[in-house]
C-alpha cells in the first residue's frame, strides 16, 4: 500500500464511511433476512482503527512489529493523524488565540480534535488486548500517551478560549416531602 493509499484510508476511517452506521444491529441479505452477527458501529470502527494502525506500522521505516511497538510509536501515529484533522487550533501568536469564534480566517493549522484522539486511543487499547496483548504491555495505555492526550486537551481548550470541564452526573431533582397537616392549615387558624 502506498503512502497516498494509506492517507486516503486514514481519512476514510476518521471521517467514517458509513459502514456499520446502521443502528438496527443487522444487515439485510439478498433474501431480505437480517444477519444478527454483523458488528456494531463501535466494533467496526475499532477494527478499522486497528487495521489503520497496522498499516502505519508496516509503512514505518524500518517496518515495525507490533511486539516492538511502544508509547513513542503511538505518539508518532497520533502526530501523523494530525494532518487529517479538521479542528482549527490557534497558535499563541495568533490574534485569535483564545477566541471561541474568531471573526476571520487565519493560517493556524488544522488538527485532530482531542475527543477524537481520546476515543481512538480507547478503541486501540481494547483492540490490542483483544488481539492477545497484555494490559501491562499495551502501548496505547502508556503514561506518555495519557500525558499527550491531556496536553492536547489543554492546548485546544486554551486556543479556543473554552475551558474543559468534566461532565457532571445529573442528579434527580429533590423530591418535596408530602405536605403535613400543619403546613396545609391556614396560619391564621394556628394563632387563634
Amino acid at each position: 500500500m502506498s503512502v497516498c493509499q494509506l492517507m486516503s484510508a486514514v481519512e476514510k476511517d476518521l471521517i467514517g464511511d458509513g459502514a456499520g452506521s446502521s443502528s438496527s444491529g443487522g444487515t439485510a441479505n439478498s433474501k431480505g433476512e437480517t444477519n444478527a452477527a454483523s458488528p456494531s458501529r463501535y466494533e467496526a470502527q475499532k477494527r478499522r482503527d486497528w487495521n489503520t494502525f497496522g498499516q502505519y506500522l508496516k509503512n514505518h521505516r524500518p517496518p515495525l512489529a507490533l511486539a516492538r511497538c511502544n508509547g513513542t510509536h503511538v505518539l508518532d501515529f497520533l502526530r501523523y493523524l494530525d494532518q487529517f484533522g479538521k479542528t482549527k487550533v490557534h497558535a499563541p501568536a495568533c490574534p485569535f488565540f483564545g477566541l471561541a469564534h474568531p471573526p476571520a480566517p487565519c493560517a493556524c493549522p488544522l488538527r485532530q480534535a482531542w475527543g477524537s484522539l481520546d476515543a481512538l486511543i480507547g478503541r486501540l487499547r481494547a483492540a490490542f488486548e483483544e488481539h492477545g496483548g497484555t494490559p501491562e504491555s499495551n502501548p496505547f495505555a502508556a503514561r506518555a500517551v495519557r500525558l499527550h492526550l491531556r496536553e492536547v486537551r489543554e492546548q485546544q481548550a486554551k486556543a479556543r478560549g473554552i475551558a474543559y470541564e468534566k461532565k457532571k452526573r445529573k442528579r434527580p431533582p429533590p423530591q418535596m416531602p408530602p405536605p403535613s397537616e400543619a403546613a396545609s392549615t391556614n396560619p391564621l387558624q394556628i394563632l387563634n
